[in-house]
C-alpha cells in the first residue's frame, strides 16, 4: 500500500530540516505566538511545507490534518489520512533543548497504521506499525511491565500532592517523546487531564501499544483519530498492569475538568 522506506526517508529528512533550524545547534529561527501563550517558529512552517508536499506524492489518496494547516474536511471522505505535528515540543525547539520531535502518522478508518517520529537532535528514530511492532533505532521496543501502581515512573516537572507517590522522570516537552518512552520502558505512565489535538498523539500512541503499552483517553475509553472535531479529552497510556489504578486515580479529575 506505501513505500514504507520512502516514508521513512521523508520524516528522517523532515527532521534534519528541523535540525538545520534548531537554536541548540547555534541556528537563529524566527519565532512568534499564534495566540498569546503558544509559540511556533519559522522551522514549523518550513517542516509543515515539507512533509504536506512529500506525503503527498506518497500517498495522493490520503487526506491532510496539521497543526500548522489550516483543517480542510475533505479528509473527513478520504478512507487514509495523514496526521502531522512539523514540530512537536515546539518550546524546547525554541529554548534550544532536545525534547522535541517531528511525529507524523498514517490514520485508516479512525486507527493508526503506521506512526514514526524523528527526534534528531536526540539521535533518535521511532516507528510503530499496526500489528507488527515498535522499535527506536532499529530495537524493539517492550513497554513496561509495572504492575505496582505506587513508584510508577512519570515524565513530569512536579506531581500534585495527590500523586506523591509516583516517581518522577525527565520530562521532554514533546508529548510524543513521552508517550513513546512508556513504550521503551522509560516510563511507566503518561496521563494528560485537558483537551488536546490528535496530531499531537496520533504517532506515539501507536508506537507504545505497539510496544504492549495500553492507550486510552482519561476515562479508559478507545482513542479515535481523523474526528471531525480533532481533540479529545485527556490520554492515558501506561504499563497493562497499572492501567486500572491509573483511571481510578484519576477518574474525579477528569470528571470535573472535562466538563471546564
Amino acid at each position: 500500500m506505501i513505500d514504507r522506506e520512502r516514508l521513512e526517508d521523508i520524516v528522517r529528512e523532515a527532521g534534519l530540516i528541523a535540525n538545520g533550524l534548531w537554536p541548540g545547534a547555534g541556528h537563529f529561527v524566527d519565532v512568534w505566538e499564534k495566540e498569546p501563550g503558544s509559540p511556533v517558529s519559522a522551522a514549523d512552517i518550513e517542516v509543515d511545507g515539507f512533509l504536506r508536499r512529500e506525503l503527498g506524492r506518497l500517498l495522493p489518496s490520503a487526506g491532510w490534518l496539521s497543526e500548522e494547516t489550516l483543517d480542510d474536511p475533505i479528509r473527513l471522505g478520504k478512507g487514509l489520512a495523514w496526521l502531522v505535528d512539523p514540530i512537536d515540543g515546539t518550546r524546547d525547539f525554541i529554548r534550544g533543548k532536545t525534547g522535541w520531535s517531528v511525529s507524523v502518522g498514517l490514520i485508516s478508518e479512525g486507527r493508526p497504521l503506521i506512526g514514526m517520529l524523528a527526534a534528531p537532535a536526540r539521535e533518535e528514530e521511532w516507528l510503530g506499525i499496526a500489528g507488527q511492532g515498535a522499535w527506536r533505532n532499529g530495537k524493539r521496543l517492550k513497554a513496561s511491565t509495572r504492575t505496582q501502581f505506587a513508584g510508577s515512573r512519570v515524565p513530569a516537572d512536579t506531581l500534585p500532592p495527590e500523586d506523591s507517590d509516583l516517581a518522577i522522570v525527565d520530562k521532554p516537552n514533546s508529548i510524543a517523546l513521552r508517550i513513546a518512552m512508556v513504550g521503551a520502558d522509560e516510563a511507566d505512565l503518561v496521563a494528560t487531564l485537558r483537551w488536546g489535538f490528535e496530531w499531537d498523539i496520533a504517532a506515539a500512541t501507536l508506537i507504545a501499544r505497539e510496544a504492549g503499552a495500553v492507550v486510552t483517553d482519561a476515562f479508559g475509553a478507545p482513542l479515535n483519530f481523523n474526528k471531525r472535531d480533532p481533540r479529545a479529552f485527556g490520554l492515558l497510556v501506561s504499563a497493562p498492569g497499572i492501567h486500572d489504578a491509573a483511571v481510578e486515580r484519576l477518574a474525579d479529575r477528569a470528571a470535573i475538568l472535562a466538563k471546564g
